[in-house]
């Protein structure tokens, strides 16, 4: 028979007004039923993403918590092992830990940093990977690769989950689907973007994601049982007894959003048939997990109560 995992629900918020605002936000989270708090790693207007998921998880009791994704280049892998062990081991092993190559030009621009080509970033996040698992072992490590150096490396403390925290890894092109199936627990399904961040919306229909799924089961192989598979709602609202027009929801969102309407990334209906997508895309794509928008958390949590864990 064929596995089916239970559904689990995030939100992912990067700002507040203040210290109040960000754990009453957490809290409600974890009230409602969700099962991560995540935070995004940029520059710019948004909290700094360590001092913020440690403050979540002070502020709750069973909430993981989760960087998504931590951007590989702004950290040397020890580094990058080093701030996730630690976390894990103050939050009681609540850490998943989100790993992706960059993507946003001006968070390269503002470090001074060269915005490689995907297949060159893609390459240095393998390498990083790779050492980061070997550090999580215990292992004293040393390395001279194509990006990193490591001389004698040892990682103290080590996380509490083991081998290491469950790893998300998200990716809209093949190559990344690819390793993302080999290398981690969670495996986000992406649209692509353009450069300037927008998504690329004929990489973000049903067919195009159901595509993404396939090739991430067949690159899985025997670990696909043990994978969940995520998808990031840019939009999510209910709607009550028949379903008003989509474009006046979509008014106060991002363009981006309203162009992906009718794909995965857009959810918006009656409770009724947003919970027959989930379990209609749980059951041909093996697709279970969601991440929502903070500023859609209320709104979704009758399907959080609905589904979560089932």
């Amino acid at each position: 028979m064929p596995v089916v995992h239970p559904f689990r629900f995030s939100v992912m918020a990067s700002s507040a007004v203040d210290a109040a605002a960000w754990t009453t936000l957490a809290r409600r989270a974890e009230e409602l039923g969700y099962d991560a708090f995540m935070v995004p790693d940029h520059l710019g207007r948004q909290l700094a993403p360590i001092a913020a998921l440690a403050t979540v998880a002070a502020a709750t009791t069973r909430l993981r918590i989760a960087p998504f994704v931590f951007a590989n280049d702004f950290r040397h892998p020890l580094i990058l092992a080093g701030e996730a062990a630690t976390l894990d081991v103050l939050l009681g092993g609540r850490l998943l830990l989100g790993l992706g190559a960059g993507w946003r030009v001006t968070d390269y621009r503002q470090l001074g940093l060269a915005y490689d080509e995907p297949r060159i970033r893609v390459d240095r996040l393998i390498e990083s990977v790779a050492i980061v698992k070997r550090l999580m072992l215990g292992e004293v490590v040393t390395h001279l690769g194509a990006y990193y150096s490591l001389d004698r490396a040892r990682l103290a403390p080590l996380p509490v989950q083991r081998p290491h925290p469950p790893l998300i890894i998200g990716g809209g092109g093949p190559r990344m689907l690819r390793f993302a199936a080999r290398e981690a627990d969670v495996v986000g399904l992406l649209p692509q973007f353009d450069r300037r961040g927008r998504p690329i919306v004929a990489q973000a229909t049903d067919a195009a994601t159901r595509a993404k799924a396939a090739l991430v089961r067949e690159a899985a192989g025997e670990r696909w049982p043990a994978i969940d598979l995520n998808v990031l709602v840019f939009f999510a609202g209910l709607v009550g007894g028949r379903e008003g027009p989509l474009a006046s929801a979509l008014n106060a969102t991002k363009a981006a959003a309203a162009s992906l309407v009718g794909t995965p990334y857009v959810l918006h209906g009656t409770p009724g048939r947003v919970r027959d997508i989930l379990l209609r895309r749980r059951e041909g794509w093996g697709l279970n997990s969601y991440t929502f928008a903070a500023s859609s958390m209320d709104a979704m949590a009758p399907i959080v109560e609905a589904l979560a864990g089932r």
